[in-house]
């Protein structure tokens, strides 16, 4: 294939020269039948595509230094693969990436719990064939190394199951890594923001007039969802198909589990001093510190929900309710409703544990 004279044209991968370009050059027939590049096709990474190895500075860290730990992800395929960035420390740890214990007894990650949107072409990490990336994240920040001792680290345990329609990288995982690390007081992230409020009250924070309205219908229409959700589980209606859908097998045992979540959901709805904060700006929907009780960050994508129905306003706040250790303590195993019901089949004992799963029991859209 001859070129344009004109200029040197510059090929990118994945880009795919239109033939009204190659036309310039020479009549339409010259290049009939031509093949041109193709673009790359640019696949969710599955398990084993990825591999993961951990470094720290030294096998020994004084209380003085951080916990710097570098992640380097390398893409042993030959084609390019993506990976959910949130699954990645790419913008440092903002969800359970690591499993860490100290002398065999665990550490609880103590970083943000988040509502996540549905993924979006920025929300993803690209790494062609053979590529590798490095990352280094301050694990001091988000896991309490109070105590002076040798702690394990492993890359992957708190990497979820797939959000709605996307491949499950649960298996994106290290080998351990042994460090000694002398002990630090741990500085709780959510402890400069906790503020005053009166209790059995709502309490709102960085919010203009309008979106405290709105956060105050949010929390009402929250309180509603929950009390049904409690009246529904005090007489269920068989088949209980409402049940089967999020939480999996119905029995007395399983019933009475989800049961105590909502009755704790609406007790502290009801009684408990929740504060909804507006100042967050991230691209979510909300998030948590699970050890602080009972403030809730409400982030972006809250305010372009519905009130009610699917991924509502109120449905958010159920959702981070949950995640709090006072009250369910739930974590993060499926995003999405289509998720969600996966999860219901395959691990129903992580769906029963899992926020969104709660959320999509209380919001019952459609309704069963």
């Amino acid at each position: 294939m001859q070129f344009c004279s004109r200029g040197r044209i510059n090929w990118w991968m994945g880009v795919v020269v239109s033939a009204s370009l190659l036309g310039a050059c020479g009549s339409p027939d010259e290049h009939a039948g031509e093949v041109l590049v193709e673009a790359e096709t640019v696949r969710d990474a599955v398990a084993g595509d990825v591999t993961v190895t951990l470094s720290v500075p030294r096998q020994s860290l004084a209380a003085s230094e951080g916990v710097s730990v570098t992640v380097t992800l390398t893409n042993v395929t030959q084609g390019t693969v993506r990976l959910l960035k949130r699954d990645t420390p790419v913008e440092g740890l903002k969800s359970d990436l690591f499993s860490v214990s100290v002398d065999g007894a665990a550490v609880e990650y103590q970083g943000r719990y988040y509502k996540w949107g549905p993924p979006q072409p920025s929300d993803y990490l690209s790494l062609a064939g053979g590529e590798s990336v490095s990352y280094t994240v301050d694990l001091a920040a988000t896991y309490d190394f109070a105590r002076t001792g040798n702690y394990s680290l492993r890359y992957g345990a708190g990497v979820q199951d797939s959000t709605e329609g996307q491949a499950d990288v649960s298996q994106l995982s290290s080998e351990s890594l042994s460090v000694f690390v002398e002990g630090r007081p741990f500085v709780d992230p959510g402890a400069e923001e906790v503020g005053s409020v009166s209790a059995m009250a709502l309490t709102t924070a960085n919010c203009n007039a309008t979106r405290t309205t709105q956060a105050t219908r949010a929390f009402n229409d929250a309180k509603t969802m929950a009390n049904g959700s409690v009246s529904w589980l005090n007489n269920p209606p068989s088949p209980y198909t409402r049940f089967k859908t999020w939480f999996g097998p119905y029995n007395a045992t399983t019933r009475n589990q989800i049961r105590t979540h909502f009755n704790t959901i609406k007790g502290a709805f009801d009684t408990k001093p929740v504060i909804i904060d507006c100042g967050c700006t991230d691209n979510v929907y909300a998030y948590v510190y699970k050890s602080r009780p009972y403030r809730i960050y409400v982030c972006n994508l809250f305010w372009s929900a519905p009130p009610t129905g699917t991924d509502s306003k109120a449905g958010t706040l159920i959702h981070e309710m949950s995640h709090f250790t006072a009250v369910a303590d739930t974590d993060d195993w499926a995003y999405g409703q289509n998720a969600c019901r996966g999860l219901a089949n395959s691990n129903p004992g992580r769906a029963r544990d899992n926020a969104d799963s709660h959320e999509y029991f209380a919001e019952n859209t459609p309704r069963q």
